[in-house]
């Protein structure tokens, strides 16, 4: 059985709450930019892209994944991939996107970051818009586009979680992941008039621990901010085949389908797809403008 027939078995042996359509895409579907970040760095965030970007292909979604981290980029390493080419070749006028993008054993297209590239760290206006255009390109191909950002409140994070439809926040329960998390979103809410975050608790024992996590941003979030919405979106357990995982230099969905973790992403990508909130501009800048306009 390979790697996608497991996931759709997966999906229909162990499947909890709506039915999800694990046929073809639908042409007519407007693509989705998805940003998963964090405040803090350690939390797992790139796992957590690299795996709903598995069961996304899997089932039937056609998934890129942009690595957003530009001078410390680490999304090809998880994925498995040695790329020629990235990013900074793009923004160069070196390589064309499709030039640099490539492919992971699951079908998974991955557009690299550069690892050490200083100058990369923080884009200047005409990189962004650069490259805004050169993605806007790639409407029709894809479905899904979830950009994996850096960590914390650079500059380059702001842009991708401002340029996104929508953003995931993912927190553990660390003290210092929850007061990242709400500077990240209190800068993206106050700075950037964005309103709607997806929040996601990582490396918890349990739901009851992922809930009292949620209910502790949502708090203060509630107490301090103009009103931001926090959509809880789920919770991921501490599972002991990451760290093998990421050894190893896959995702975890790619070594073992029945593990808690693997099911709780079947289950975390089951609500993205059957969630499909309107999108709201909140900003005048976001990947594929003109398709949302057309829409």
């Amino acid at each position: 059985m390979d790697q996608a027939a497991g996931l759709r078995h997966l999906v229909k042996e162990n499947g909890q709450g709506s039915h999800v359509d694990i046929g073809g895409s639908d042409s007519n579907q407007r693509i989705r930019v998805i940003s998963i970040t964090s405040g803090k760095g350690g939390v797992g965030k790139t796992s957590v892209a690299a795996n709903l970007a598995c069961v996304l292909q899997a089932l039937g979604k056609r998934v890129l994944i942009l690595d957003a981290d530009l001078g410390l980029s680490n999304m090809d390493i998880v994925l498995g991939l040695n790329p020629r080419y990235t990013i900074g070749h793009l923004l160069r006028g070196e390589k064309t996107l499709d030039e640099v993008i490539v492919t992971a054993q699951d079908g998974v297209k991955l557009l690299p970051a550069a690892s050490g590239i200083q100058e990369l760290t923080d884009l200047d206006n005409s990189q962004r818009l650069f490259l805004l255009n050169e993605l806007d390109a790639l409407n029709g191909k894809f479905d899904i586009i979830l950009i994996d950002t850096g960590a914390g409140i650079s500059s380059n994070v702001m842009y991708f979680n401002y340029a996104a439809m929508e953003r995931v926040v993912v927190i553990t329960g660390e003290p210092t992941s929850l007061t990242d998390a709400y500077a990240l979103i209190k800068i993206l809410s106050s700075k950037y008039h964005q309103k709607r975050f997806k929040v996601l608790v990582n490396l918890v024992s349990n739901g009851n621990e992922a809930d009292r996590i949620f209910r502790s941003l949502s708090v203060v979030a509630d107490k301090y901010l103009d009103s931001p919405s926090l959509d809880y979106v789920g919770w991921i357990p501490y599972d002991k085949m990451i760290p093998k995982a990421v050894r190893k230099q896959r995702p975890l969905l790619n070594m073992n389908l029945n593990t808690p973790a693997s099911k709780s992403y079947k289950r975390l990508a089951e609500r993205m797809l059957t969630s499909e909130d309107d999108v709201v501009f909140e900003g005048d800048i976001k990947f594929f403008w003109r398709s949302l306009l057309s829409c």
